[in-house]
């Protein structure tokens, strides 16, 4: 028997039973019904010995016995178990008070939420303490509509979080168009809220009118009674949910006049697939289910009337309807199925670990990130040079002058450490002294170490540089490389020399691109198939700092905001932005890892060439990556490898239409890698750098 790792806790008030099943009952029943993981899958719920659950792996709560607190001791039952099963994953339908039990526990399993209802109204998600607690704790928060989405969201100081998403109710679409019957179908709790009451007297005096058309209502409430009697009107109770869609593939006409707001409406969305010409309101997430063309005016006796009628006199109309909703299925099961076991597999699988595995004497004095506890190995450029100069056979010696720097002395350009630099060179009588992002050495010293050992030196710096860019400080920036230029023999910025205005010799200069290491940079991204993001973006505010400074922003955080409110069905991946804290290292690759595409973006207006560092990180992983146009990078990478927009609209439209090809985003995402590790490799940069120096 295969362990179980994944746990799906029902509301214990959900019926999972074919004859009174819920919206989350029918969830959970067709996502087992085809999910690859169903065999690792265990459903909790409360049900009647007496009857038969919807699919066999479900294990019953019993709270015989029980009158208060129901929910918490149910919940509590299910913690019970996990603490001997160790479940992997939780997943949580629409009781936040569960939820919040579980997080609150802190315990290791994953939990996913599936809101079904409209979160403000729910006992543990009403506050917008208790919704914020939610988005920022829980590991991922699913909303049946866009609409529930929204009221999640209300009063928030965000309005999006990479850990919540759209996931919509869905269907498995019919193979052929069914045999339709001159019957019009409510479905639905037989009440005012639902719209029966306009229904019952409408669809009376239709049936009076056009005598060879019947109707079925299918539902109850015992709480509303209502009269309405007709030969041709059959009224239901609920039935099973299977006889429930037999019904909509007979009814012609639907009708769904909700007057209440409907987080999502799952009999729009059937009667619809199953070729009805279904007629809703506009209320909450009703518009979201189909791709509708018979929406209600006003929920009325009349308007229903009228609406029926036409469909009953233009029956060309009324079959092209029909045919439409049948061939366009919005909501897929296919894809939900997909979606869902992305996401849960993405958690199973195990964490991602990266591999690790004379001819000149190198002194490369930079920071090697002993003082951040190596927590920006991945994308330390000293650290890739000084592996790719070991690579050509070179012998090297790192120090990291920032261990030795002592504050107080910053503006005396810290003699001691002038003096350690000149007695390690002493020591190690180096060919060659690479400054990597610092230029702190006197000059006098400098022109002492060059005469007693005729040693060469060399400068590289990855900070903004560019006048045309105005990239952040790159007037202080340019400051201090220009210091002592004529002692040092060569420059290697990531800047573009073309769009350098200094006093330093041009012949001096070099262009740096950001290295990848094969040690580093190698993950297969475009071979990932559980990736449930579409766009990843990082943004942080100084890697040193390593976290996100209160209060400000910069031009990227604007950029990213218009995106999301401009292409919203894009599911985004972005870190640095809504309190989303930057990442690092095996957490920021984690995060990558679940994408199809990525963005990067610099500081500052895009010039020549130029970009962030974690351009190495993006397209060296084999994700298919996004730059603006402005940085020319298309004259080094063909649009197969590299993607470029103008503007942001332009970007926006790209990701979608990717977004229907995911053969074509991975086969780009592997160009692109190949193209980069081909020319900007570090073990190919660092020999340019010894040519271009010795």
């Amino acid at each position: 028997m295969t362990k179980k790792q994944i746990a799906i806790l029902l509301p214990y008030k959900e019926n999972y039973n074919m004859d009174h099943a819920g919206a989350a009952s029918i969830w959970i029943k067709d996502y087992l019904s085809q999910s690859k993981l169903k065999d690792k899958t265990i459903v909790y719920g409360n049900l009647n010995k007496k009857l038969k659950p919807l699919t066999p792996n479900f294990k019953n709560i019993d709270l015989t016995g029980k009158i208060v607190q129901k929910s918490l001791g149910y919940t509590k039952q299910l913690y019970n178990d996990y603490l001997i099963e160790k479940y992997l994953i939780i997943e949580i339908h629409n009781r936040p008070e569960s939820l919040l039990f579980l997080l609150k526990k802190k315990i290791d399993a994953k939990l996913t939420f599936i809101f079904h209802n409209n979160p403000i109204e729910m006992r543990g998600s009403a506050t917008i303490s208790e919704r914020k607690y939610i988005a920022e704790n829980c590991d991922y928060v699913y909303f049946v509509s866009k609409w529930v989405k929204d009221k999640f969201f209300q009063g928030l100081p965000y309005n999006h979080k990479n850990n919540c998403e759209i996931l919509y109710p869905s269907i498995k679409p019919l193979k052929k168009f069914p045999r339709k019957e001159k019957l019009i179908i409510f479905c639905g709790k037989l009440n005012s809220s639902k719209g029966y009451d306009m229904f019952g007297s409408s669809v009376i005096q239709i049936l009076e009118k056009y005598k060879d058309w019947n109707a079925v209502a299918i539902g109850n409430e015992p709480r509303e009674k209502y009269n309405f009697v007709h030969k041709n009107f059959k009224i239901l109770d609920w039935i099973n949910h299977d006889e429930i869609l037999k019904y909509y593939s007979k009814a012609s006409i639907s009708v769904v006049p909700s007057k209440w707001q409907e987080p999502f409406g799952r009999t729009a969305m059937e009667s619809a697939a199953h070729g009805c010409a279904t007629i809703t309101s506009k209320n909450g997430g009703l518009p979201e289910t189909f791709y509708n063309e018979l929406f209600l005016k006003d929920i009325t006796s009349r308007d229903i009337f009228n609406s029926i009628q036409d469909l009953i006199l233009n029956k060309q109309k009324r079959i092209s309807i029909q045919k439409k909703n049948y061939l366009n299925v919005r909501h897929k099961l296919e894809n939900k199925i997909k979606k869902i076991d992305d996401v849960k597999n993405f958690f199973i699988m195990p964490k991602i670990y990266i591999n690790r595995n004379s001819k000149l004497k190198i002194l490369h004095i930079s920071q090697f990130d002993e003082r951040n506890d190596y927590r920006l190995f991945n994308i330390s450029i000293s650290s890739k040079l000084s592996k790719g100069f070991i690579r050509n056979g070179h012998d090297i010696v790192n120090f990291s002058y920032r261990n030795y720097i002592d504050k107080s002395l910053i503006k005396e350009k810290n003699s001691t450490l002038n003096k350690k630099v000149s007695t390690i060179c002493g020591h190690y009588r180096p060919d060659l002294i690479i400054l990597g992002h610092n230029n702190f050495l006197y000059r006098d010293n400098l022109e002492d170490l060059k005469m007693k050992f005729r040693l060469k030196l060399s400068l590289w710096y990855e900070d903004a540089l560019g006048f045309k860019g105005e990239g952040p400080n790159w007037r202080e920036n340019l400051k201090l490389i220009e210091s002592n230029h004529d002692l040092i023999d060569s420059y290697f910025t990531t800047t573009h020399p073309d769009e350098l205005k200094t006093k330093i010799n041009k012949k001096k200069l070099n262009f740096l691109p950001i290295p990848v290491d094969e040690n580093i940079e190698n993950l297969n991204i475009y071979e990932n198939t559980n990736r449930h993001k579409d766009l990843f973006f990082a943004l942080s505010h100084g890697v040193n700092f390593g976290k996100l400074k209160k209060g400000k922003t910069d031009e990227r955080e604007t950029i990213i905001k218009r995106l999301i409110t401009k292409y919203p069905d894009i599911n985004y991946n972005i870190l640095g932005i809504s309190n989303e804290l930057p990442k690092w290292n095996y957490d920021f690759l984690s995060e990558l890892n679940k994408c199809k595409m990525a963005l990067n973006l610099s500081r500052g207006k895009p010039i020549k060439y130029t970009s962030s560092n974690r351009i190495a990180s993006l397209i060296g992983n084999g994700i298919y990556t996004f730059v603006d146009l402005g940085t020319q990078l298309n004259k080094i990478f063909n649009e197969d490898e590299v993607g470029t927009y103008k503007t942001f609209d332009d970007l926006g439209s790209k990701v979608e239409y990717l977004l229907t090809n995911e053969r074509k985003i991975n086969q780009y995402g592997k160009n692109g890698k190949q193209k980069y590790f081909k020319l900007f490799n570090n073990k190919k940069i660092a020999n340019d750098m010894i040519l271009k120096t010795m």
